[in-house]
């Protein structure tokens, strides 16, 4: 087989019902794909702040979504509240990547402005007019996030309003599937979308495997979406050895093709 990937088995770390895009991807290339689920997006802990929020949108000049969950929370929410997205026609919205932008278009609306890099200064600098004294509301997921993107916003002079949209927690039970494999020495290659994933890993892994699940990922490299994502892996696993140069799921699927010769 031709297939660079071809009898490479690869854990894929993402959230419960969110990897089957990125997992074909690499079985298009060859590889055994295990799905471990690291991560449950829920409800947050409470809908006050952002039914509030929903209740003066046309107070607001910009919505910002940086995630398919912060589209799918908000949207569902608004319903809810009985508002449908006639009450967004006074407000522009951002979105940061283009898998955002599709959910977005789904459900009939197109983003006014999408930043050409995902990167929280590439949407600041390129943001459209000037946003000093905008008021931009944020909704995002509960605790974890990083807060570039509102400090960015915030040292510019924008009024911004974050809101808890959903929260992304561990699973309480780790997948049996998936530890079985990385305890017999099977995977090449882990895979981390996001700094959340590589922690819930390691949790999910002490919590099956006990004190020794640092041996058991002695032969593995680990593969990241970035440079924050490998911070983290370098911090709880000791090192990554593959990182995406475009800091989104293709550009990591990318980066595994490019390195597939150094997964033993």
């Amino acid at each position: 087989m031709n297939l660079p990937l071809f009898g490479k088995t690869i854990v894929v770390t993402r959230a419960a019902g969110q990897s089957n895009q990125f997992s074909h991807s690499l079985q298009n290339y060859g590889a055994k794909v295990i799905e471990m689920p690291t991560i449950e997006i829920v409800a947050p802990s409470s809908w006050a702040e952002l039914d509030h929020a929903i209740s003066i949108l046309n107070e607001f000049d910009w919505l910002v979504l940086t995630s398919t969950n912060a589209v799918d929370y908000f949207f569902e929410r608004l319903g809810s509240q009985l508002q449908d997205v006639r009450g967004l026609a006074a407000i522009k919205i951002a979105v940061v990547g283009e898998k955002t932008a599709q959910r977005l278009r789904q459900r009939g609306l197109q983003p006014d402005f999408i930043p050409p890099e995902f990167v929280a200064d590439a949407m600041v600098v390129n943001f459209p007019g000037s946003i000093e004294g905008k008021k931009i509301l944020f909704p995002r997921v509960e605790t974890g996030g990083r807060d570039v993107l509102v400090r960015a916003f915030s040292d510019r002079g924008a009024i911004i309003t974050e809101v808890a949209a959903y929260q992304s927690t561990c699973p309480k039970i780790p997948d049996a599937k998936s530890i079985s494999v990385i305890q017999d020495h099977s995977v090449n290659l882990v895979t981390f979308a996001s700094s959340k994933t590589v922690k819930h890993f390691c949790e999910l892994l002490q919590k099956s495997i006990g004190e020794q699940w640092v041996e058991s990922l002695e032969k593995v490299k680990f593969a990241s979406i970035g440079p924050q994502t490998s911070k983290t892996c370098r911090a709880l696993l000791g090192r990554v050895e593959i990182e995406a140069e475009e800091f989104t799921l293709d550009g990591l699927i990318k980066a595994i093709v490019a390195q597939s010769h150094t997964l033993q």
